[in-house]
């Protein structure tokens, strides 16, 4: 079952990531952050099950084209909504093929990822 607003990060770049668990905290969202697709799918395998992947399309190791691959074939997988990002306008029209319920330009817009987010994700519980 997935966690209702969990979200796992696919991002190479620290500082990326790092920024984008704390965009999703100032909203509610807890990450799970992952450095490559690899790592990725080692946490999905072991039994994450995000409401939705942010993956980078360009990184070292694993790259998010093969994730992707791997994702889809995988059935207790496959389900996971993804939003596929890069800062690369080659890629990002080539990762729009991908299946992803979004393709994002690095920087990415928050407003945009936020609405992206809440189509797939339950509202965060808010600490009243």
């Amino acid at each position: 079952m997935a966690a209702p607003s969990q979200i796992l990060i696919v991002e190479d770049d620290a500082q990326t990531r790092d920024a984008l668990q704390a965009v999703l905290a100032m909203h509610g969202y807890s990450a799970v952050l992952a450095a490559n697709g690899a790592d990725g799918l080692n946490k999905l395998r072991a039994g994450l099950r995000p409401c939705l992947i942010l993956l980078d399309l360009m990184m070292p190791e694993k790259n998010g084209f093969q994730f992707r691959v791997e994702q889809v074939v995988d059935p207790t997988l496959a389900d996971i909504p993804v939003v596929i990002y890069s800062g690369d306008s080659e890629a990002r029209s080539e990762g729009a093929a991908l299946g992803g319920v979004a393709c994002l330009a690095k920087p990415i817009d928050v407003k945009q990822l936020l609405q992206v987010i809440r189509i797939h994700c339950a509202a965060p519980a808010r600490a009243d």
